[in-house]
């Protein structure tokens, strides 16, 4: 009976002071971020809750376990079980807490930043060192666990004997990996592309919506999503939007009659702009800028603060003035002239009368 219970007693004594010190903690930090709302890290603190008691669990239960009198062969494994999860849990935790901290200064950052563009780089920025510091937190920890197996021990000095030779076989086993990679943190400190940022990317329109360190995902208009390494946009030329600014000049073009009434015309448009929340009153025109023999060309041009409002208004723009030159204007919509062709009995009368002498003029033996 006794074998039974002194497992048990451990085991439950260490969940209920797991349980205890991580219900104190957690109301620490919810009753601190409440008295300091404007601080985001104490709210953010409480996700380290579950980490928390996981690593107080495995510690109490590592250094308690011989009190539980087990076997000598189940003792060392339970100990060894209980180091590798006490080390994952740490690692768990060092995540946790960065991330919050990353997290944090972001979220002040961007309620005291006024300028969208550099929001956005902060923030790609900010999600690379996340994965950055998720990464290098995990290696470490494999090869924390990896170490407390002796027969790692065993081979650690001709691991590191052969460290430079294994070096130059991955270096170019995972060239295109690598690549990516340096890549990924060339756009994070480089500025050259941003999440949120608009990109038009082989012929296809979107939003960056994810950047990892290898690749690069963009939200199309139509809401599909297109993979990409992250080495594409380091090199091949791209389109990109808002890198600096997200406003943006757009174009209607119209082709119409020679007899349209631009004036008019130009004035309806504005009129048209005034009554429309898309446009941001930097600027506006509309000229003629070709003609055919049977049309003229016309280009309106407006503003606005993003490429999404600048589509919705050449739409509207476009809309709103065929609208009113079939309703005011009919005349000036192009025309297509399917009147049969004159026959030679209607054609004008083109034969010449013979010249007379004083047409003629003198001849070469003229004096």
């Amino acid at each position: 009976m006794e074998g039974v219970l002194r497992p048990v007693s451990v085991i439950g004594g260490a969940l209920v002071i797991t349980l205890i010190v991580g219900w104190i903690a957690d109301q620490v930090v919810r009753r601190i971020g409440e008295r300091r709302p404007e601080t985001p890290l104490w709210s953010l603190l409480r996700r380290c809750r579950l980490p928390l008691q996981v690593v107080l669990c495995s510690a109490l239960l590592r250094g308690s376990y011989r009190s539980a009198k087990l076997t000598e062969e189940h003792e060392e494994l339970v100990g060894h079980v209980l180091t590798l999860v006490l080390i994952g849990a740490c690692a768990w935790l060092a995540v946790r807490i960065a991330v919050a901290i990353v997290e944090a200064s972001y979220t002040r950052y961007e309620a005291s930043a006024h300028d969208p563009a550099r929001v956005r780089r902060v923030r790609t920025q900010v999600t690379l060192i996340q994965r950055v510091v998720t990464a290098v937190v995990c290696v470490v920890a494999g090869a924390a666990m990896l170490l407390t197996f002796p027969a790692m021990k065993t081979v650690g000095t001709s691991l590191l004997a052969s460290a430079g030779l294994i070096g130059i076989v991955a270096g170019v086993a995972a060239q295109s990996t690598l690549g990516n990679l340096f890549a990924g943190l060339q756009i994070a400190f480089g500025d050259v592309v941003r999440i949120g940022d608009t990109v038009v990317v082989e012929g296809e329109w979107g939003r960056v919506e994810e950047i990892t360190l290898t690749y690069l995902v963009v939200t199309t208009w139509d809401e599909r999503r297109i993979t990409m390494p992250v080495s594409y946009f380091t090199g091949r030329p791209f389109e990109n939007w808002s890198r600096n600014n997200p406003r943006m000049t757009g174009t209607v073009f119209f082709h119409l009659d020679h007899s349209t009434p631009v004036d008019l015309m130009r004035e309806h448009l504005h009129d048209v702009l005034k009554s429309t929340l898309e446009w941001d009153q930097r600027a506006w025109s509309l000229v003629v800028t070709d003609t055919t023999p049977s049309t003229i060309q016309v280009r309106a041009l407006v503003t606005a603060k993003d490429a999404d409002d600048i589509w919705a208004l050449r739409c509207v723009v476009r809309e709103h003035m065929i609208e009113w030159l079939r309703r005011e204007h009919p005349y000036a919509l192009p025309r297509l002239n399917t009147a049969a062709a004159p026959g030679l009995e209607d054609a004008p009368d083109r034969r010449q009368t013979p010249p007379t002498a004083g047409d003629v003029g003198p001849g070469p033996g003229a004096v």
